[in-house]
């Protein structure tokens, strides 16, 4: 088979979605071993990328303008009041068109044009393309980003532009992907589109990454180190994670001479929680790192990693740290909402809590801790979800669908 891979994210550090597509590349390679992949990388910005690190038969690399004329933004604030339509993202996906537009895609049996970012600008350009027609669409994250859930913003009459012309893509593709099921439900009806959406998880593949030695590692204090790495944003409730460990070592010197949580954290909250935890017992808030460091303390220095889910009341987003933390084989503890696509996917309920129930959250952390402290056998919550095989009998779902 020939693939044909559009992506707009494949750097080594500072986003997900550059790790996840790094990943994807990885892993369809393993599943295909004796096929072409191509790959056109079309990025805004100057980015450490390691290309020669993917497993790929060719890669051209673009660079666009990402900053529009100064006439372009000198008219767009009463265009778009005007009419609806910003003329700055109008210009912005052009460049992307311009390139997508001269590519010989006739030729491959599969395309992928693979969503990065909020603007989603490399799946509306080839709104009137003619590769629509034979491409995999897949969608990263919901479009427009008031969609988002947990997110704070309402929709404005700009978005609904934003909507209708994703809805004409939608309409016209061939397939299209989300990276979870919930996610694929909810695009579907939001696009309202007549074909399913199907899923294929965000994947973590340590092949496509150079082993680097990571800096300013810190290592973990007591017997057991709790850690939380990420970002403070749609609705994750790190608040509740917070006093519920607090209740449990208030409760028994023992998890205080044997525990702590470490937060490497950013977001527009993280000062306000220092300011209230910053003395907390056996808490450390501490700035985030590059991936390789982060990537270093959670599989070595902690024993049991923390997700946080988007919320307060759903999550149709796949977390994508989540097949990172796969890999590495770790305890995981998920501080989610009732309704959130890990709540699909993790198999033992221990490693599950509702986000607005504290006692549940101490209760189900203590058993976690409990059996690391006793050295009990490794708790797998993910199962073979992130796994090879699932990966290519997912994707061969969509290939077959494709053809």
């Amino acid at each position: 088979m020939k693939f044909l891979i559009v992506e707009q994210d494949l750097r080594v550090s500072g986003t997900s979605q550059g790790i996840i597509s790094r990943s994807f590349l990885g892993k369809l390679r393993k599943a295909y071993p004796d096929s072409l992949i191509d790959v056109h990388y079309i990025k805004a910005e100057d980015s450490v990328d390691r290309l020669d690190l993917l497993p790929v038969d060719n890669i051209v690399e673009y660079k666009i303008n990402a900053s529009a004329p100064f006439f372009v933004k000198l008219v767009n604030k009463p265009y778009w009041r005007l009419m609806n339509v910003s003329l700055v993202e109008e210009w912005l996906v052009d460049q992307y068109t311009r390139i997508i537009a001269k590519i010989d895609y006739e030729k491959y049996d599969h395309i992928f044009i693979r969503s990065a970012g909020i603007g989603h600008e490399i799946i509306l350009a080839i709104k009137d393309l003619p590769i629509l027609k034979k491409a995999i669409v897949n969608f990263h994250d919901p479009f427009p980003v008031s969609w988002y859930v947990g997110s704070k913003l309402k929709p404005t009459r700009l978005d609904f532009y934003r909507l209708e012309k994703m809805m004409k893509v939608v309409e016209n593709a061939n397939v299209c992907t989300s990276t979870a099921s919930y996610m694929s439900h909810d695009l579907q009806h939001l696009y309202g589109s007549k074909k399913p959406f199907y899923t294929l998880p965000h994947q973590y593949d340590p092949t496509v990454f150079v082993e680097k030695k990571a800096s300013n590692v810190r290592v973990k204090e007591k017997a057991v180190s709790i850690s939380y790495h990420g970002a403070l944003m749609f609705g994750r409730n790190i608040e509740n994670l917070i006093k519920g460990y607090s209740e449990l070592i208030n409760s028994d010197p023992y998890y205080v001479e044997n525990t702590e949580l470490i937060l490497r954290v950013k977001g527009n909250e993280v000062a306000r929680f220092k300011e209230i935890y910053g003395n907390a017992l056996n808490i450390k808030f501490l700035d985030t790192v590059d991936f390789a460091t982060s990537s270093n303390e959670q599989a070595f220095q902690s024993d049991i990693v923390i997700i946080l889910e988007n919320g307060p009341y759903y999550c149709n987003i796949l977390v994508g740290k989540a097949p990172f933390l796969a890999a590495i084989d770790k305890s995981v503890f998920c501080v989610s909402p009732k309704k959130s696509e890990l709540r699909n996917i993790v198999s033992d309920e221990t490693c599950i809590a509702d986000m607005g129930d504290v006692n549940e959250i101490k209760t189900k952390l203590k058993r976690l801790i409990d059996n690391e402290l006793n050295q009990g056998e490794k708790i797998k919550p993910f199962g073979d979800y992130f796994s090879q095989e699932n990966f290519k009998v997912q994707l061969n779902e969509i290939l077959n669908a494709n053809s």
